[in-house]
């Protein structure tokens, strides 16, 4: 596991070109070869419930991350061409206000 002072940390895991057809099930399954898989998640859009093509797996051990990320970054699942990186940190943007100004 990546060990950061005497605690332990999960490592995130981007998963981008998914179908639009994964299931949460089946990330997991995929990855799970690899070691413990802690959560799998697809992103799903609000406007239509439906799979934006990306997701994240979090791993317990970072040395099975980075076999999982060489294994199977380029590779074909479930009819696409995915791509597994380690997450980076989401960026702070600036809500969306519907284009009204902010003293409404």
């Amino acid at each position: 596991m990546l060990k950061k002072g005497n605690t332990y940390m999960a490592t995130k895991l981007f998963i981008g070109k998914l179908s639009f057809d994964t299931v949460e099930k089946s990330l997991t399954e995929l990855f799970a070869q690899f070691g413990e898989v802690t959560s799998a998640s697809i992103i799903i859009d609000r406007a239509t419930n439906r799979s934006k093509g990306f997701g994240f797996v979090e791993m317990t051990d970072f040395k099975a991350a980075n076999e999982a990320i060489k294994a199977l970054d380029g590779k074909e699942f479930e009819g696409q061409t995915i791509i597994v990186s380690v997450a980076k940190p989401r960026e702070d943007r600036p809500r969306h206000n519907a284009g009204y100004p902010r003293s409404w």
